[in-house]
């Protein structure tokens, strides 16, 4: 059975995920790729170094942010939601989306990739060093979202 996800079911995939995949557009380039996330109901909240993906979204904060879950071939959900970048450059609210996601990820095991130690190197530092690169903070704000789903 083939079926549409309602809200509830969609943020609890949301939810459930620490793995997604966005996509950001610019220049005529599409440029898709998976992040580490943390959802809050309201936000989809996450970190990145700065580079290619940064800079499109820099220069046009409209994406795309996509997640799945899959038992098997018959059996998965999948959530695709619209929404705009923004850096969260407070310092207060900052620390806090840090450590909203730092604690979200540090419950699973994860990738050299996902940053968790640098996460946790960066919420103790007062000030910012030379020697370290900070991680630009950033969150989706949804502004659409569906959901699909195929179960047995």
């Amino acid at each position: 059975m083939l079926g549409k996800l309602n809200n509830e079911e969609i943020d609890q995939v949301l939810t459930n995920n620490v793995t997604g995949r966005i996509g950001c557009a610019n220049n005529g380039k599409v440029y898709i790729v998976p992040i580490s996330y943390a959802f809050n109901n309201t936000y989809i909240i996450a970190h990145s170094r700065e580079g290619m993906k940064i800079d499109m979204m820099r220069n046009n904060p409209h994406v795309c942010f996509q997640v799945d879950e899959l038992k098997d071939l018959s059996n998965w959900r999948s959530v695709v939601l619209w929404g705009e970048y923004e850096e969260v450059t407070d310092p207060k609210e900052r620390y806090y989306a840090m450590k909203f996601l730092v604690s979200r990820l540090a419950q699973l095991p994860v990738s050299e990739t996902a940053g968790i130690d640098q996460m946790h190197e960066e919420m103790k530092m007062q000030q910012e060093t030379l020697h370290f690169l900070r991680p630009v903070v950033y969150r989706i704000r949804i502004k659409e979202k569906t959901g699909r789903f195929e179960k047995e």
